[in-house]
């Protein structure tokens, strides 16, 4: 018997739902020019083509590189000009390894690889290590012991490595297969060598250990998370009786870890604390050697709006704050970058009311800005020591897209390198002469090219998508355009783009769903390939619905005030915006003014429910997939960085907290979320659904078993986005 998706949407919100394919997907699966969630998320035939990823040599003209040889990969080098692969490591030694990240000894004579990798939160960071000689094939397991290990690194000498197990840092001798234990007091409070989950989520910390360029040393984080909220998520289907998972997890105004960096040395297992300051709830967000005797630390005040850059002795401890970033709202974490033999920095600041790159010399005076006002900078990708430039990616020439700005460090004099629209990375080789820059657009899949520096000549196509192309082509499909729409200020023009059904007619009204992200310096609008929605819309408007994407304020690089308006009270803005860019879909000779819909996952969520909750009729459908209900309920560091803490922003909160409207609700609303998820708990999503039942607001609701915030996986993503499809088509 075929199982068909039900619904029950009753008054209370709870809601039976049994996942299963649309009864018309296996039909439509056979016409090779409609898209299903099945064509999309399972059958792999839109997968993109692998391309290389470049661990290049220090020759600058060749790297080596992963390649799918069977159920295995082969190591091979590849000469970066020519394309001339020579196998140096074939499938057969490494045969039964699931290797998933591959680094060189310093020396390029080994390969450290990480296999069999288990997901922790987020990413997959703990498995198992081997290192394998190229000359040789010899392969090392690191250590005998067969507990999972994380970040493990080669020293500088490429005779040892270090890792962290159970929480605690060791090395192993790679020639006499000795462990060593550098720290003993790790267990479920104690971290070293790694971090905590809301330093993992929200600052991107998760290696926390450095080698000293000697190798006679291992700077780490020490997290004591004794102090830290525990909160609990349940499994109620894997045993008879449910199981009970707990983590620490600081909400917004509670307690954080306290952390402290230690320089350990490797030959005797002692520690020595750096000095950074008496302030125990600031948080350490970088920190690496700056030669064999130092290492620079970067503190910032927990509420966000002051880093101090500090240089720290590893013999004594003792510190010194060289330069200082301050913000009326957040400043962001990025890592230095050290030029000139380590003399000078290039820091990134948004000080100016843009994004910017500066030079700093190492005594914390100013050299000079390196990149001009008129677009914010979204990263460093890269910097050639020998020529003395720095590569930098941009959002520009508008917020949509990310281009590739080459200038001189001695003067700040130069431009943009990369023409063709649409967004950009940049691998440099070593020596600077040759980069491979993988291009692509919101409606054209990647492919990477060698191109010759600094006249960008193309060298040769590296890889591409071309075969990805060809089967997209019968799909027919009408590409996207990007738009500008008024804000709700009506002076404030918003980044858009819009899909619509093939042979789309201006002057036939059809349904617009709109989606949306929305949050802080987080755009949804990028002229980037991201096939995941790109091909969930088009199927959309295969079904004849337009699909609308718009960056509120708040949510694009377009300046440190378009950025940080939303200061203190987010959530309002964006929702007017978004409430605003409804109304003028429904004034458009396209738009169906009755049927206008709104959805969003996770920030985006939270931000549909916003807009539906106060935009009221406006809305006819609006879906929160793992939304944040109130700020309260969220992690610190987030947090408090767009709001401060609640104790002293209750109004802020109260303002900002989507359970505030619940009873502007109009729409049919759908409520998705995951039992098990350790990021935006499922506590959001039960206490919405209170406050609409106290409301007597009508809404239908479905939760995923043990299924995180991506909701992925067997049981998630495919009966999660066929819930998604459904839903769309039976109330908008």
């Amino acid at each position: 018997m075929k199982r068909h998706s039900c619904f029950l949407a009753v008054y209370a919100g709870a809601t039976l739902f049994c996942a299963g394919p649309l009864l018309a997907q296996s039909e439509a699966a056979q016409t090779s020019s409609l898209l299903t969630i099945d064509r999309i998320f399972a059958s792999g035939e839109f997968a993109e083509a692998p391309l290389p990823d470049p661990h290049w040599l220090k020759d600058g003209k060749s790297f080596i590189d992963l390649q799918a040889n069977g159920s295995s990969m082969d190591i091979v080098r590849v000469d970066a000009v020519t394309g001339v692969k020579t196998v140096l490591v074939p499938a057969a030694v490494l045969a039964g390894l699931q290797i998933e990240e591959m680094t060189l000894s310093d020396d390029e004579g080994k390969a450290l690889l990480f296999h069999d990798a288990k997901r922790v939160w987020r990413h997959r960071t703990k498995g198992q290590y081997t290192v394998v000689d190229f000359a040789t094939k010899q392969l090392t397991p690191i250590s005998s012991h067969t507990g999972p290990k994380m970040f493990a690194k080669f020293s500088p000498d490429g005779r040892t490595v270090a890792y962290v197990r159970d929480n605690d840092l060791y090395t192993f001798d790679l020639a006499s297969g000795a462990e060593h234990r550098l720290t003993t007091d790790g267990d479920s409070e104690i971290v070293n060598g790694t971090s905590d989950w809301v330093y993992e989520e929200e600052l991107g910390l998760r290696d926390a250990f450095r080698w000293s360029p000697d190798g006679t040393r291992i700077a780490y984080w020490h997290f004591d998370k004794t102090d830290e909220p525990t909160m609990t998520l349940v499994d109620e289907t894997d045993s008879l009786y449910p199981v009970v998972f707990q983590y620490k997890y600081p909400k917004a105004g509670q307690p954080n870890a306290k952390v402290r960096i230690g320089i350990v040395t490797v030959a005797n297992a002692t520690t020595r604390w750096m000095d950074t300051g008496r302030d125990s709830t600031v948080y350490l967000a970088r920190m690496d050697w700056i030669g064999s005797d130092s290492v620079w630390v970067e503190r910032m005040t927990r509420r966000q709006n002051r880093i101090d850059l500090l240089i720290a002795s590893a013999t004594t401890g003792a510190t010194r704050t060289i330069l200082t970033d301050t913000d009326s709202a957040y400043v962001d974490v990025a890592d230095p970058v050290w030029v000139n033999g380590d003399k000078q920095l290039l820091w990134t600041s948004d000080r100016s009311g843009w994004r910017q790159v500066y030079l700093y010399n190492r005594t914390g005076s100013l050299a000079r800005q390196i990149t001009k006002d008129g677009f914010d900078v979204l990263g460093i990708a890269g910097v050639d020591q020998t020529h003395g430039r720095v590569y930098i990616k941009a959002a520009a020439p508008n917020p949509t897209q990310a281009q590739i700005y080459q200038y001189a460090l001695s003067s700040g004099r130069g431009g943009r390198l990369t023409t063709d629209v649409g967004s950009y990375e940049w691998s440099l080789a070593p020596g600077g002469r040759y980069a491979a820059v993988t291009h692509s657009a919101l409606n054209s899949p990647p492919a990477m090219t060698l191109y010759e520096l600094p006249t960008m000549r193309v060298v040769r196509r590296m890889g591409d998508n071309d075969s990805l192309k060809t089967k997209l082509a019968p799909l027919g499909l009408a590409p996207a355009t990007f738009l500008k729409i008024p804000a709700a200020d009506k002076t404030t023009l918003l980044d858009a783009y819009r899909i619509v059904p093939a042979g789309f007619d201006s002057t036939k009204k059809y349904p617009v769903l709109m989606y949306t992200y929305g949050g802080p310096a987080n755009p949804a609008v990028n002229d980037v390939w991201g096939p995941r929605w790109y091909l969930f819309f088009q199927m959309l408007a295969q079904h004849g619905y337009i699909v609308l994407v718009t960056d509120n304020r708040g949510a694009a690089w377009r300046g440190t005030h378009f950025r940080k308006m939303t200061q203190g009270h987010i959530g309002i803005i964006e929702s007017d915006d978004q409430i605003a860019v409804a109304k003028w879909a429904g004034q458009q000779s396209w738009g169906d003014s009755a049927r206008i819909g709104i959805m969003g996952w996770s920030y985006g969520g939270y931000n549909t429910a916003m807009s539906a909750f106060r935009g009221g009729a406006i809305f006819k459908a609006a879906i929160s997939v793992a939304p944040v209900s109130d700020w309260r309920f969220y992690d610190s560091i987030y947090t408090e960085r767009f709001m401060w803490i609640p104790q002293d922003n209750a109004d802020g909160y109260k303002t900002s907290s989507a359970l505030t409207y619940v009873n502007g609700l109009s729409a049919k609303y759908l409520l998705v979320f995951g039992t098990g998820d350790d990021n935006v708990h499922p506590q959001n999503s039960m206490v919405l659904a209170q406050r609409l039942e106290l409301a007597r607001k009508p809404f239908t609701t479905v939760f995923f078993p043990n299924k995180t915030h991506s909701i992925s996986g067997p049981g998630g993503t495919l009966p999660v986005f066929d819930l998604l499809e459904r839903f769309i088509l039976e109330n908008l």
